[in-house]
Order: C-alpha cells, then sequence, then structure tokens
C-alpha cells in the first residue's frame, strides 16, 4: 500500500483514470470541466457560511418600481 493513497487508489490507479478521463472528455474540456467544480465547491461554501455578497446591485437610475 502507497502512503498517499487516497480512498485505496494508489499511483498507478490514479493515472490510468487521469488517462481515462483524458480519453473521455478531451484535453479541451478538462479545464473547464475543473473550472465548473471550483465554482460550485465556492458557491456552495457561500452558501453554508450564509454569505450573500454575489448579488450585485442595479445601475444607479435603473432601480425597479415596486408594483402594488
Amino acid at each position: 500500500m502507497y502512503p498517499l493513497a487516497i480512498f485505496g487508489l494508489g499511483p498507478p490507479e490514479l493515472l490510468l483514470l487521469f488517462l481515462i478521463i483524458l480519453v473521455v472528455f478531451g484535453a479541451g474540456k478538462i479545464p473547464q470541466i475543473g473550472s465548473g467544480l471550483g465554482k460550485g465547491i465556492r458557491n456552495f461554501r457561500k452558501a453554508v457560511k450564509g454569505e450573500e455578497g454575489d448579488e450585485t446591485p442595479p445601475p444607479p437610475g435603473k432601480t425597479p418600481s415596486p408594483k402594488p
């Protein structure tokens, strides 16, 4: 067993898994997938903490009028 094994997967298994992912998705899609995962994790953490700083205020002079 390797000392850095993750979930029982050693370096040879992780390399094989990476190669399979590379073949299935292609080299161009992997950065997009990583970026999407990172944004999702970031949004999840903000939601758990209760931060609501993502909302951008409306531009000045274009405030929506309240409906009666």
